[in-house]
């Protein structure tokens, strides 16, 4: 497997992602766009893109603040967090960034891309759908799915699952139905998975070392999302 740090941009934005990727397949492949989580471009992120290139996909992570950095402490993340997504059309921009870098490869096949993505990228990724990106489908991950500008009818060319912890306070019920009725006028394909006794977070190993109490593991969501993120991909490619 072939894999790296790679520098690429974001209009003057200089960012760094993460390139995964099977060197012994010489046909062009699915691409697989990750966007990461509010605490930056860390292990988990370049873990599931090594994880989607043995399953014979090129993957890529992109970076959702610039350099490729990480950010430990919560009220920081927050800070950023607001200030990324106050301009939607820039919060879009820098999704489509990544994008564009995955598909331009030549690894890829660009008429066969998805994204998925992990709380701020889950985040991301419905944002790049709604702006009617070129997308098979996309998959999130215990992401925040409100939005400042509602897809407009027939703008969402994407398949999109929604997989989400019943117990996740930062995705509560009338968002996640507030979502689904903005994609039923919208014209969208679109299923949501709850999973119950599952907080935020639920992906991540290493959540608990964050001190937070609504942020939790859960191996069983976990799994079963990878599992159900998988399926829906053999049903797109």
């Amino acid at each position: 497997m072939n894999s790296a740090n790679i520098d690429y941009q974001d209009g003057a934005v200089a960012l760094r992602g993460y390139l995964a990727y099977d060197e012994t397949q010489s046909e062009r492949r699915p691409g697989v766009l990750v966007m990461p989580g509010g605490f930056g471009l860390g292990d988990n992120a370049k873990v599931r893109c090594e994880m989607l290139a043995r399953m014979g996909y090129a993957a890529f992570a992109g970076d959702p603040y610039g350099g490729g950095i990480e950010i430990d402490d919560l009220k920081e993340v927050m800070k950023r967090v607001t200030e990324l997504r106050a301009d939607v059309a820039k919060f879009r921009q820098r999704g489509r960034a990544a994008l564009d870098y995955l598909r331009a490869l030549p690894q890829v096949d660009p008429d066969r891309v998805a994204a998925i993505g992990y709380c701020l990228g889950g985040t991301f990724v419905p944002e790049l759908a709604r702006d009617g990106a070129p997308l098979a489908g996309v998959v999130t991950f215990h992401g925040g799915l409100e939005t400042k500008r509602p897809a407009e009818p027939g703008a969402v060319r994407a398949k999109l699952m929604i997989l989400t912890g019943a117990d996740d306070p930062t995705v509560p019920p009338a968002q996640i139905n507030a979502f689904a009725d903005e994609m039923t006028k919208g014209g969208a394909d679109w299923h949501v998975v709850i999973y119950s006794g599952t907080k935020h977070a639920f992906t991540y190993p290493d959540a608990a070392s964050r001190k937070i109490d609504w942020i939790e593991y859960n191996k069983s969501s976990d799994d079963r999302s990878w599992s159900a993120m998988r399926s829906f991909f053999e049903e797109i490619f």
